[in-house]
């Protein structure tokens, strides 16, 4: 069964992922309610709400609920998902992926779109601060939910928030070899064959998307697969 264009449907999920689902779901009233709420006794109970969700995300991925509250607090206006770029580039079939700093592990080139970007610029913008090479982004092969696809409502992930990828694929527009941490970020690059991933950090790229993105490298005909 599939909900979209090569799209499964979404796996039973566990206890503490659907307390993750709340929990994200009663940061994002709280958000909202603090937007729109005139009354102080209506704002009072949604700093409440917002508080109990940090607490609650706190205790699913054990960590610092302060910091949970600080990262909500930072949000304003009407809550939205959020929207992360990831671009994928192929050599040979090989893919090429970078190594984050925070866990030590495997992901494509990506990050949060900025404001005033383009989604094609914020991808570019992205592979080259990660990555160490300018690319043309040449199709858009997915928009994905990253509950859906990577987890981001399993205990441990520590996301507090929905997130949108929009997943693409790219050309080289230079022949400059790849170099990592031009941004901090990333301490490593390299290309690797599908069947010979390193670990990867699956709550950023998945070796099913891996998958998915060359079959679109492949067919650039393809319609473009969501949800």
């Amino acid at each position: 069964m599939t909900t979209g264009p090569g799209v499964p449907s979404t796996p039973e999920r566990t206890h503490a992922q659907r307390l993750h689902v709340v929990a994200m779901e009663l940061a994002a009233l709280a958000q909202n309610g603090l937007t729109y709420a005139g009354d102080r006794y209506d704002v009072s109970r949604y700093h409440r709400m917002q508080e109990m969700s940090a607490d609650l995300l706190a205790l699913l991925s054990d960590g610092d609920a302060d910091a949970f509250r600080q990262a909500l607090l930072v949000e304003s206006g009407h809550a939205t998902p959020k929207v992360a770029v990831l671009t994928a580039l192929f050599e040979e079939d090989r893919v090429l992926l970078v190594q984050e700093a925070t866990d030590g592990r495997w992901t494509l080139p990506g990050g949060w779109a900025d404001a005033m970007d383009t989604p094609s610029d914020a991808a570019a913008r992205e592979f080259a601060e990660e990555a160490g090479i300018a690319v043309r982004i040449a199709k858009l092969a997915a928009v994905h939910d990253g509950t859906r696809h990577n987890a981001h409502v399993a205990g441990g992930t520590g996301f507090p928030w929905h997130i949108y990828k929009l997943m693409f694929v790219a050309d080289r527009t230079d022949d400059a070899p790849p170099v990592a941490g031009l941004d901090g970020e990333t301490t490593d690059v390299g290309f690797f064959a599908l069947d010979d991933l390193p670990e990867l950090s699956t709550g950023r790229t998945t070796a099913a998307q891996l998958a998915m993105l060359l079959r679109h490298h492949r067919d650039r005909d393809a319609p473009t697969e969501f949800d």
